[in-house]
């Protein structure tokens, strides 16, 4: 993570407000840490996810990401308490689409929905990303978790797209995420009614991959981490997450052949030749490629727009 402190060891560590970090065996778990406000969401929060994410991109220690919350609740939605726009943005603009052109410029920065930040950045992620879903996940306490690989729900949790109760718009990229993993009728009726879904009403939307008793939420989401990364190449794995969530939306295989033809031929020079080796010798293999570091296409690959 990103450094502004150094221990006694020389050490860099990453001083947060509202997250809390831990890495274990290789898994990553970010907790939303506003207990005293049910996790609720602001723009440092927002600001810290998008740090958050980006940087574990280069942290060779992480294989796999879980995100919770303290406390009771998930993440209880936007704070409403604070001063001004609770959204954190800039009232005295009057934007255009053309003003959205580049999403990195400044002067939109209080323009940008913050939760699409986020989500933006875990999308780009290349490490898999499980919610732990505790207690209940509200508005972009929902819609952050549609951009990660699985949704695993507490019987106690709750789950709601209530945007239309507030008079605004689902936000978060969520009505890319949303069809995507329900489809469109579902997402319509999820977002048209804004109902708040208990556990089991959301794992029959589609929402959630499973539910789990409170006591044994925790230790599902680190056993389908190591599930899907244990044993397993980084490199082959962040090229396996990125060309499966951007690959769908192709208009054509053809693209999608593109894309795998050069990711199968960087992975099969590169930890593909000990796995094979592996195979051979009937040995477990010992994969040493990094996703800190990956083939010279792939920044290029996802630089270029969809066709």
């Amino acid at each position: 993570m990103s450094p502004d402190t150094a221990d006694d060891n020389g050490k860099h560590t990453m001083t947060w407000t509202t997250l809390h970090h831990r890495v274990d065996d290789g898994i990553l778990t970010v907790t939303l840490d506003r207990p005293g406000h049910l996790n609720a969401f602001t723009p440092t929060m927002a600001a810290e996810l998008e740090q958050t994410f980006t940087e574990v991109n280069e942290d060779d220690d992480v294989r796999a990401v879980i995100v919770t919350g303290a406390g009771k609740a998930f993440c209880a939605g936007m704070d409403l308490s604070s001063e001004g726009n609770v959204f954190g943005l800039d009232e005295s603009r009057t934007p255009t689409l053309a003003d959205m052109t580049d999403l990195d410029g400044p002067d939109i920065r209080r323009v940008r929905d913050t939760g699409g930040r986020v989500t933006l950045a875990i999308h780009a992620c290349r490490k898999p990303v499980i919610a732990a879903i505790n207690g209940p996940a509200v508005g972009i306490g929902a819609t952050m978790t549609l951009a990660m690989d699985a949704r695993l729900l507490s019987t106690a949790a709750r789950f709601g797209l209530v945007f239309g109760r507030l008079g605004i718009t689902p936000e978060a990229a969520s009505t890319w995420f949303l069809p995507r993993l329900v489809g469109l009728p579902k997402a319509l009726d999820l977002l048209y009614s804004a109902e708040i879904l208990d556990a089991e009403a959301a794992a029959t939307a589609g929402l959630a991959h499973a539910v789990h008793a409170p006591d044994q939420l925790y230790a599902q989401a680190r056993a389908l981490a190591d599930r899907w990364t244990l044993g397993r190449s980084r490199v082959a794995t962040a090229l396996t997450r990125q060309m499966t969530v951007r690959n769908a939306t192709l208009e054509h295989p053809e693209d999608a052949h593109r894309v795998e033809s050069l990711a199968m031929f960087y992975s099969s020079v590169g930890d593909g030749r000990e796995g094979v080796t592996a195979f051979r010798e009937k040995r477990s293999p010992r994969f040493s490629r990094k996703a800190s570091t990956m083939p010279p296409f792939y920044d290029d690959w996802l630089d270029t727009p969809a066709s």
